[in-house]
């Protein structure tokens, strides 16, 4: 499965787990991070059960979205879900797809800022990002990216 590929790819890094963060696409700041992981992996989801194992080896789970712009996300979902049943409105959709591409970029900006102030000299950063988001030209340019798996959703930073 691509999850079991994705674990395989990261086990394979070549890290020392304390000296690793994880940052995680939908993942809050919010001081509850932990919590929401350790809740999320209790419902069988690979991803948060990865990222519980890669804590337990010693990495540091990292806040990772503004909890602002995932509720508006949130919202913009709910608003486009309505009125896609109530109409399918080329405009609407259009508008709907623009402002979604917009937030997408906000998300994208907030997220590399995170990973810009926080990811330390030295340490090594794995992102689990879905494969909408697109970053890296807003990560600072000493941050290398590589791509452990290419077709799945995360990255490593170093």
């Amino acid at each position: 499965t691509l999850w079991t590929e994705i674990e395989e790819a990261v086990e394979n890094l070549d890290v020392v787990y304390d000296k690793v963060r994880l940052y995680q696409d939908g993942l809050p700041i919010c001081g509850r991070e932990i919590e929401i992981v350790n809740e999320l992996a209790k419902t069988k989801n690979c991803n948060y059960i990865l990222l519980l194992r890669l804590m337990k080896k010693g990495a540091i789970l990292m806040g990772t979205e503004s909890p602002e712009l995932l509720l508006q996300e949130y919202e913009h979902i709910k608003k486009a879900m309505a009125a896609n049943s109530a109409s399918k409105d080329v405009e609407i959709t259009e508008y709907q797809e623009k402002s979604s591409n917009i937030l997408l970029k906000e998300r994208d900006k907030f997220i590399a800022n995170q990973i810009n102030t926080t990811l330390n000299t030295g340490e090594t950063g794995i992102l689990f990002l879905g494969m909408l988001h697109s970053l890296q030209r807003y990560l600072d340019a000493d941050i290398h990216v590589i791509y452990p798996h290419r077709q799945g959703s995360n990255l490593k930073i170093s």
